[in-house]
């Protein structure tokens, strides 16, 4: 380990103070292959036998995958795709998936997804003048007509059981598979079976793969528009290769081989299709896909498969503890990794999350994971020794440097000192599909590095850990800058009687412009009210924090998988609170 005292310069960009906590032998071998994603996942095989995914009742091999991807890519060729094409797909996580995007990428094409509106689905499809889109079997006619009237003339339709075995699926799954289905599901001549698809393309004798480049667009993917317009990210085999292989030891073990569960999460995020379905693949790991199944019902499809690895975002931690049916002497130490990534986990959530783990006789220490869908997933990993919470999201991966800047400058931070968290490293997205944009977020600096700026504001102690603390200055008129975290924390810390769950929604003040008001939410326990917190909350805040209202909710809403800023913003502007 190095004595970080006598080599700091200053700027952690130099001095890159958290490789101290990974091994020497990963700071000397480490790097980013020149592979395609298909070339990667075969090199980390275990074997052609051997089960790569489970899903609902049906172990699917390597050997399989390996005949699926070939079949889909001269498919692809088939109906028409080919080099540079923009692939539509509408698929959740299924095993389906996995060989469309290394078929498409055999081809040269690239997947664009999104999980959005319609709208804004269909408007994502225009854009890419597609003529044909995959999607499940229970896109409804009303919503192809929408597509065909942006110029698609035909839809490759998947049965969700395809790959399952239907006797397997609990009531549950069934309940939610039924509830996509409409009465009047899309059909006819302009419609085409994944199938029949696949058999096109046993007939296709002309050329199926295209020149190897590794740095051509592969994976086309929406950002969620929970903190802002949503944007297109546009990522390469290279950057997705980036992020993976810097943390394929995550969640592993040297005793067993690890199960790792995928839930509802669709892979129209970046974050799913490479920290989620990428990550267990090229690491080992038997994937369990089991994506039809209710937000609301995650505890269940855990306590079926009791996995070791888990994606835990907020919702799905928040929506376990609130359920209440997983018994009081129901043991997860079947987790040996847990973790909140998505968005920022204030001390009250942390500390109620890592409690429900340990009174179920889980000893991993739950933690907070950082990255965004610009830098490929996950920017940091928690391995830093400063304890979870205020902000702790851990240390930068390997070959990702992370530094804090003069927000929209390169003037870049010293230790300790707030500012604008900005990301260089080979899980960068290659930039969103409008240059002005991608400007805008991905700068060269003097130093010869492009970095990536992620409008977030924190800072990183003298080890290289890094606190995150809000998205973006949000001044009040008359002094002081409103950072959600800290203020949550100031919160959380207080241990106000009579609070289970609390967080403040940033909205513009209408009055000043430039300048922003806080709102606080809370979750009060039963038999408490407003009127019985609402001194100790300003006791405990600076008067600049002091928020316009506190607002009662029964529970933390979310939408697409974050706690809900958005239509809470949009209900407080229109006066619903009132």
């Amino acid at each position: 380990m190095m004595s970080i005292k006598q080599k700091l310069t200053g700027k952690p960009s130099i001095d890159r103070p958290w490789m101290q906590y990974y091994p020497q032998e990963m700071i000397e071998n480490l790097t980013v292959p020149n592979s395609t994603i298909y070339e990667y996942l075969m090199y980390n095989c275990p074997g052609d036998d051997v089960v790569a995914i489970h899903y609902y009742g049906r172990d699917i091999t390597w050997k399989q995958i390996k005949e699926e991807t070939d079949k889909v890519a001269r498919a692809l060729k088939a109906v028409g795709f080919g080099e540079n094409d923009e692939i539509p797909m509408f698929l959740r996580s299924v095993p389906e998936f996995i060989s469309l995007l290394l078929g498409a990428e055999k081809i040269g094409a690239s997947l664009l997804c999104r999980d959005n509106t319609i709208e804004e689905n269909v408007a994502a499809v225009k854009k890419a003048g597609a003529k044909i889109i995959f999607a499940h079997d229970f896109l409804s006619q009303e919503d192809f007509n929408k597509f065909r009237a942006c110029g698609v003339r035909e839809a490759i339709l998947l049965s969700p059981l395809r790959s399952a075995d239907k006797s397997t699926l609990p009531d549950y799954s069934w309940d939610f598979l039924n509830s996509q289905y409409t009465d009047y599901p899309a059909y006819g001549p302009c419609t085409m079976t994944w199938d029949d698809f696949l058999a096109l393309g046993e007939n296709y004798t002309g050329e199926v793969e295209a020149p190897k480049d590794i740095h051509r667009p592969l994976f086309r993917a929406y950002t969620s528009g929970s903190t802002g317009p949503s944007k297109q990210v546009v990522h390469s085999a290279f950057s997705m290769v980036g992020a993976v292989q810097q943390m394929n030891f995550y969640g592993s073990s040297d005793q067993f081989r690890p199960t790792w569960m995928v839930t509802l999460l669709p892979p129209s995020l970046v974050a799913v299709v490479v920290s989620m379905v990428l990550l267990p693949l090229a690491s080992n790991k038997l994937l369990i896909l089991c994506p039809f199944v209710a937000a609301e019902d995650v505890d269940l499809e855990m306590m079926r498969y009791r996995p070791n690895c888990w994606p835990l975002i907020p919702m799905f931690i928040e929506l376990v503890m609130r359920n209440g049916r997983v018994p009081d002497d129901y043991d997860m130490s079947h987790l040996i990794s847990a973790g909140a990534g998505c968005e920022a986990y204030n001390n009250n959530q942390l500390e109620r999350a890592q409690k429900f783990l340990n009174d179920h006789n889980c000893k991993t220490r739950f933690t907070a994971g950082y990255g965004c869908s610009e830098a490929g997933s996950n920017m940091s990993l928690p391995m830093s020794a400063h304890p979870i919470g205020n902000g702790n999201v851990g240390i930068p991966m390997p070959l990702t440097t992370i530094s804090i800047f003069q927000p929209n400058t390169e003037e870049e931070c010293t230790y300790n000192q707030l500012g604008e968290i900005c990301q260089s490293g080979p899980g960068t997205m290659l930039g969103y599909d409008n240059k002005k944009a991608t400007d805008n977020a991905i700068k060269l600096h003097s130093d010869g590095k492009k970095w990536l700026h992620t409008g977030d504001i924190g800072y990183m102690t003298e080890d290289g850990t890094i606190f995150e603390l809000t998205r973006g200055s949000a001044p009040r008129y008359g002094g002081g800058d409103l950072a959600t975290l800290p203020m949550e924390n100031l919160l959380a810390d207080a241990k106000i009687e009579g609070i289970d769950d609390e967080f403040f929604v940033i909205i513009p003040d209408e009055e000043h412009h430039r300048c922003f008001l806080p709102y606080l939410f809370v979750v009060l326990e039963d038999g408490y009210s407003v009127d019985d917190i609402r001194e100790k909350v300003t006791e405990c805040l600076e008067p600049y924090m002091y928020p316009v209202d506190i607002i009662e909710l029964e529970e933390r809403p979310f939408f697409h998988f974050k706690t809900n800023r958005i239509g809470l913003t949009n209900d407080i502007l229109n006066g619903k609170f009132e």
